[in-house]
Order: C-alpha cells, then sequence, then structure tokens
C-alpha cells in the first residue's frame, strides 16, 4: 500500500525547450513564467548534473505540441498509438524498457546549460508527477538499462562517502573510463557530488536542499510532494449500491441532502431490466419523495456509489447491526474491534483494504472510534488451482464444483484436505486422489471408536504422544499452521490404532481437536458419547455440542520423551541416530556412539580431536 500511494518528496525542474517552436508549448500553470520549459519531477535533483536525456510519457502534450518540428513524426506518433492500447500496470511491470526519440527537440540542463536529447517511452506514466523525467543512467538502474540499449551517454557524478572529494585534473577522464569497463555499476545510494559546479563536494542530503533553493529562487522549479495515488473512481454500480445524497435543483444546480432528511435510503419500486437508465431514474416513489422534500423540479441523483464503499465498512457495522442509534454502540465497539485477525487475497491490497484503512482513519478522524487501524493482523490465503497448476476460472472450463466434491466425499473430507494440502498462504493445486487420503483418515477416526474402553489404561508412550499433540495443535492453530495440525493428529490417529483398546479420555481429546477441521463426524461421535455411558452426569456433558467443550490443556509433565533419537554426526554430517534415554549423560552417550557399527566404520583411521554433546539432542565427533 505504501507503494501503490507512492509518495514521493522531490522537485519539479523546468528544462528550457531548445527548439525553434518552443513558444508552441505551454506552461505547467502551478509554476509557469513568461517562457517555454519541459518541467521534469524528481526525486534525486542532486544527480541533475548527470542527466544526458529526458523521458516524457506518451501521453505527455509537448509531443502533439512540437508535432510539426519532429523529424521522425511517424515512428513516434505509431508508438504512442502502441502504448494507448496499454494499462498502466503493463507499462510499469514490463522487463524490457522501450522507446523513441524526439528527433529535433532538445531541453537545456538549467544546472549546467548542456543540451540533452528527448524521448517518449511509456515507462513514463501521464499521471504520475509532470509526466516527464530526467534521465541519470549512472545513478538510477532504469536509465541505465535504457542508456545501454539506446547507447546514450553515462555520466558519474555522485561518489559513495568513503572515496575522495579532491579533484585532479585528469579525474573525469579516468571516471569515464572506469564508467565504460564496468557498465553494471549503477551508484543509486546517497553519495557526494563531483563535477558539479558550486555543489561539488556536497553531500547528496545537503545538495537536495540547496539546488532545490536555488530553483526557486531562479524561478526555475520548486519542491514538491508527489503521490501515485489517483482518485477513487467509482465502477461497480449497482441499484444497491449507497445513494448519494445529492440532488438537483430545476436549473441544474446540485444540493446536499440537509442531515434532517438522513439516511437517504433506497427506493424499493425498481426493476433491473436492463435498458441502459439507471434504476434509480425510473422510480416513482424516489421522484415523489425529491418533490415532496424540496418542491416541484427537483430531481435526485441517480447514480449510486460503487459497492467497494459498503464493503469498506462493513465489520464497523457487523457488531451492532440493529441498532437505529448508531452504527456500533460504544461497549460493543470495546469488546469486538479492531479485527483481530482478517483472512483475505493479496488482489485486495490496494483496493478493498485500502479503502477499508481509509474508512477506519476518517472515522477515527471525526471522533466515531478510538482506533485508525482495522485490522491487527493480516493473512492472505493462497489460491486453489487445477491438477495442471493453472488458475481456475468458467471460461477455461477447469473449475472444480466444491458441491459435487461435497456430494463424493463429505463436507469433512473437502474442508479438511483444504486445510491440510499446504500452509494456508500457499497456493493448492487440487488432487482428488489426496481427498481419498483424508477421507481414510476420517474414516480412521471414526473406527477408533470401536477400540474405546471405560476399563482401558493409558500407556506412557500413548500419554506422551497424546500431551504433546495437544501442544502442538494449540501452537500451530495460533500460528494458522492448519496443515500441521492435521499431519499431527494423523500420528497420534496411527498410534492409538496400535493399541488394542483406547481410553475413553484419550478418545475424547483426539476428538475435541478434530472439531474445528471435521466437525460434522466430531459433532456425531461425540454426541454417540451419551448413548456409551449410564452415567447421568457424562450423558449430560456429551448431549451438549462439543463446541461447548473446553479446549484441552496438555500436562507439561507428560510431554517429556522417556526415550529420544540420539543424532550422532561426524564432522557434522549425520552418520547415525541411535534410540537412548531422554536424560542420557554425555559419557553414556559416548559410549553408546562408539559402539555403532556405521560410527565405527567413519572413525577408522581417523584422529578424534573432541566431541561435541548437546543433551537430548545430539553428539557431534570433530575428527
Amino acid at each position: 500500500q505504501i507503494n501503490w500511494i507512492g509518495k514521493s518528496e522531490g522537485a519539479v525542474v523546468k528544462f528550457p525547450i531548445s527548439s525553434a517552436a518552443a513558444d508552441q508549448f505551454p506552461n505547467n500553470k502551478a509554476i509557469s513564467n513568461d517562457q517555454n520549459y519541459l518541467e521534469v519531477f524528481t526525486t534525486r535533483v542532486d544527480t541533475i548534473f548527470g542527466c544526458t536525456y529526458c523521458v516524457v510519457a506518451p501521453e505527455h502534450p509537448i509531443i502533439a505540441q512540437l508535432i510539426s518540428q519532429i523529424a521522425n513524426r511517424d515512428e513516434v506518433e505509431k508508438y504512442v498509438e502502441e502504448s494507448q492500447k496499454k494499462t498502466d500496470l503493463d507499462r510499469m511491470e514490463a522487463k524490457e524498457k522501450t522507446g523513441v526519440e524526439l528527433k529535433g527537440v532538445k531541453v537545456i540542463n538549467p544546472f549546467n546549460n548542456e543540451e540533452v536529447q528527448v524521448y517518449v517511452a511509456d515507462y513514463v506514466l501521464g499521471g504520475y508527477g509532470t509526466g516527464a523525467v530526467m534521465a541519470v543512467p549512472a545513478h538510477d538502474e532504469r536509465d541505465f538499462e535504457f542508456a545501454k540499449k539506446y547507447n546514450l551517454e553515462i555520466k558519474k557524478v555522485i561518489f559513495s562517502y568513503g572515496g575522495s572529494t579532491s579533484f585532479g585534473n585528469n579525474e573525469k577522464e579516468i571516471i569515464d573510463e572506469e564508467i565504460e569497463k564496468n557498465k553494471e555499476d549503477v551508484f543509486i545510494e546517497d553519495g557526494y557530488l563531483k563535477f558539479a559546479n558550486d555543489f561539488s563536494g556536497m553531500k547528496s542530503n545537503e545538495a537536495r536542499e540547496e539546488m532545490s533553493g536555488w530553483l526557486e529562487k531562479e524561478g526555475l522549479g520548486k519542491k514538491v510532494i508527489n503521490y501515485r495515488l489517483r482518485d477513487w473512481s467509482f465502477s461497480r454500480q449497482r441499484y444497491w449500491g449507497c445513494p448519494i445524497p445529492i440532488v438537483y435543483s430545476p436549473d441544474g444546480e446540485a444540493h446536499l441532502i440537509p442531515e434532517e432528511h438522513l439516511p437517504w435510503t433506497l427506493p424499493e419500486d425498481v426493476d433491473f431490466i436492463p435498458t441502459g437508465v439507471a434504476p434509480l431514474a425510473k422510480s416513482e416513489e424516489l421522484k415523489k419523495r425529491v418533490e415532496k422534500i424540496f418542491g416541484a423540479g427537483w430531481t435526485a441523483e441517480y447514480d449510486t456509489m460503487d459497492t467497494f464503499v459498503d464493503s469498506s465498512w462493513y465489520f464497523l457495522r457487523y457488531p451492532d447491526s440493529h441498532n437505529g442509534e448508531k452504527f456500533c454502540s460504544d461497549s460493543r465497539l470495546q469488546k469486538w474491534l479492531p479485527v483481530d485477525l482478517y483472512i483475505g487475497g493479496a488482489e485486495h491490497t490496494y483496493m478493498h483494504l485500502l479503502f477499508a484503512r481509509f474508512f477506519t482513519k476518517a472515522m477515527h478522524k471525526i471522533g466515531l472510534i478510538d482506533f485508525d487501524e482495522p485490522f491487527l493482523k493480516l493473512r492472505h490465503q493462497g489460491m486453489v488451482l487445477d491438477k495442471f497448476g493453472k488458475k481456475m476460472s468458467k471460461s477455461k472450463g477447469n473449475v472444480v464444483n466444491p458441491d459435487s466434491m461435497v456430494e463424493k466425499f463429505g463436507a469433512d473430507s473437502v474442508r479438511t484436505y483444504m486445510l491440510f494440502a499446504s500452509p494456508l498462504e500457499d497456493e493448492v493445486i487440487w488432487n482428488e486422489e489426496n481427498v481419498i487420503g483424508i477421507y481414510r483418515f476420517l474414516e480412521k477416526v471414526w473406527k477408533l471408536s470401536f477400540k474405546v474402553s471405560g476399563t482401558a489404561t493409558v500407556n506412557k508412550k500413548l500419554q506422551t504422544l497424546l500431551h504433546q499433540t495437544i501442544k502442538k495443535i494449540t501452537e500451530d492453530m495460533e500460528n494458522l499452521k492448519y496443515n500441521t495440525n492435521i499431519s499431527a493428529m494423523m500420528i497420534l490417529a496411527n498410534a492409538m490404532e496400535k493399541e488394542n483398546e483406547i481410553s475413553v479420555t484419550s478418545y475424547e481429546l483426539l476428538v475435541t481437536m478434530l472439531a474445528p477441521f471435521a466437525p460434522h463426524i466430531a459433532e456425531e461421535i461425540w454426541s454417540s458419547f451419551a448413548k456409551a455411558t449410564e452415567d447421568k452426569e457424562k450423558q449430560k456433558k456429551y448431549e451438549q455440542s462439543i463446541f461447548l467443550q473446553e479446549w484441552p490443556e496438555y500436562n507439561s509433565e507428560l510431554i517429556k520423551d522417556e526415550e529420544i533419537n540420539l543424532v550422532i554426526q561426524i564432522n557434522g554430517k549425520v552418520r547415525d541416530m541411535i534410540l537412548v534415554s531422554a536424560d542420557i549423560y554425555e559419557e553414556e552417550a559416548k559410549k553408546v556412539a562408539m559402539e555403532s557399527e556405521k560410527i565405527k566404520n567413519h572413525l577408522d583411521g581417523k584422529e578424534i580431536k573432541k566431541i561435541i554433546f548437546v543433551p537430548g539432542k545430539l553428539l557431534n565427533i570433530v575428527v
């Protein structure tokens, strides 16, 4: 969003147009005077002594104004026409920069009075800054690529702070030679200036201030702040969008609807038959309402606002949607907002999410809410792709209908597969075979109910795994690692399957952890417990929904393994893993390692320099 808003502080610089027809070219009214200039915006005015050409956007008026002076008119017009077929995004993202020189048009660098060429190139956008830039290929990667492609001059004028600020007679020649030798060396950082007349020896930040001041003093420019962000263009207009609270008097003048008549609601006598006329324009109800309030001949605004306006603040209304006095009571605002977690696609970043932040900040500014950020945490979910890794779309005919999958495998299987298939942020390649795997896992959990016994005891190993699983799932759930949650439950279910019988408590805990992922089967299993016991208290518990139960808590004493796989390394490379007691001492660990046949073979003929022991994890033998 910072990039999309695109705030940049810089300067507008006037380059006098060196052309017989310069008087045809109008000035930018923001900083105009009696002469004719090409006005460029730059964030690095300190590099201007390295400017070797200027670039204008295809939309720039200089092209039309000076078209008769441009020697290669046909070539330029063709390039402009092709550029108009591209979107701004296409132009910004193009890997290869293209352009055409405006032959016959040159401009003068106001700082050193040198004439420079002018190019038209579509990587410069007409709506940003002045629609023209100065190009300094030695200090800008984009300009550098363009200069290399069209064999344009490269002049280095900014040097790193670590270098010398002294000036020798032949230094310029030496530097030019260095640039020629190493054309990949583009210095884009701040530094100090050389070959910059009175500004030589200054640091970049000082020079920017001094040079901007000089421009203002000479009437050749000024400091400005630019934004890439543009006005919000309403496009998704529907009848049900927000009505615009404006009416028109008989003479066509627009008037805001007075506050006592707000909210300005939509009429209901509308149809949606596409006639090219807005539905509101055909509403008798709206017409009568306007004339009753404002008088005969007054008309309503028939446009509605973009549906994005509604979606920009819906979350602020949700907590108290039936409140007729306020959009949300203070107590509910305090309880529910701001939103703790927002999960949505990355494509919303510079539209819905930007608008939502704008609305929230505006409402905060006028005192309606006491926070200015709507969402505390944001996560983007990955897309589901078809089996070939392609984006699903109706036009491609590769959409997998979830309804048919639910009918085939059940809602729980499809839902659990979606969560298991990859981390939340990653894309999922749809694979029906893998859904079958999840179906079998849920079937296994169901069948485990036949092993449940009221008299079963929990063996220590299973008890440890159970509490380790509770810990892992609880922590992973907090971090939205749903895929690892499900794999942990699979490991636990496999371990339970090997037992002759399972305790009621162990099975209860597994089913409770499964419930958020496979709610239907978990609820069904839970309710069946009521029939399996004659204990009235337990029956009462099982007759309640599983979602009303407490989330399991692990016992920190029970998560400690009695045995571990001790990793044995030689010079940091794993050579063996040996099952040992979890609290094995160093001397015992060394003894066990040296008795391993694999380790003996790797140590044969080698001298042991030292042994590093990490309790509970590994033993590394350095040879």
